[in-house]
């Protein structure tokens, strides 16, 4: 059973971003798995399994990234909304999950990305997580969404960049 999107996990990694785009914009760059390193600064590669097929409901994807595991995990994905939800879930743990969301606000949207991996050794092995890699998670993730933001409100023009200052 999935996690509810919008509600983070107690372990999990979860930032979100308001955007001066339309959400149809930010879904589309979502949807462009192989894109990801570019915006998601932790992660090394992302692909589809089956390039030929588009993203949606039951896609495989393979990404590397500096997230604990093994050197290459193999997602798929089980909740997809087009222009809305993009879930993925780990092949071999279902502890292991990216979960993308786009919201609209009227002429303006919201990305909220949350990440769930398992973490082993129990206290102590949650503890040395939460004081080594996660905070370089939680971190990265934050700048990613911003350099996400860059990208979506880039393609309206330098204005929609300095739009909030």
């Amino acid at each position: 059973m999935a996690l509810p999107v919008g509600r983070p996990a107690a372990s999990g990694l979860y930032s979100a971003q308001d955007l001066a785009a339309v959400p149809s914009a930010a879904f589309q760059l979502i949807c462009e798995v192989e894109k990801w390193p570019v915006w998601l600064s932790f992660l090394r590669s992302a692909r589809r399994i089956d390039p030929r097929l588009s993203l949606g409901l039951g896609s495989e994807v393979a990404i590397r990234s500096a997230i604990p595991g093994e050197e290459e995990e193999l997602f798929e994905v089980d909740q997809f909304i087009d222009g809305h939800i993009v879930s993925l879930v780990g092949w071999y743990s279902v502890r292991r999950r990216i979960d993308m969301r786009v919201e609209r606000k009227s002429d303006r949207s919201k990305v909220v990305v949350r990440i769930d991996y398992p973490t082993y050794g129990g206290v102590v092995g949650a503890i040395v997580d939460r004081l080594t890699v996660r905070r370089r998670l939680e971190t990265a993730l934050d700048d990613s969404l911003i350099h996400f933001k860059g990208l979506v409100e880039y393609d309206k023009g330098p204005e929609a960049v300095l739009e909030d200052f």
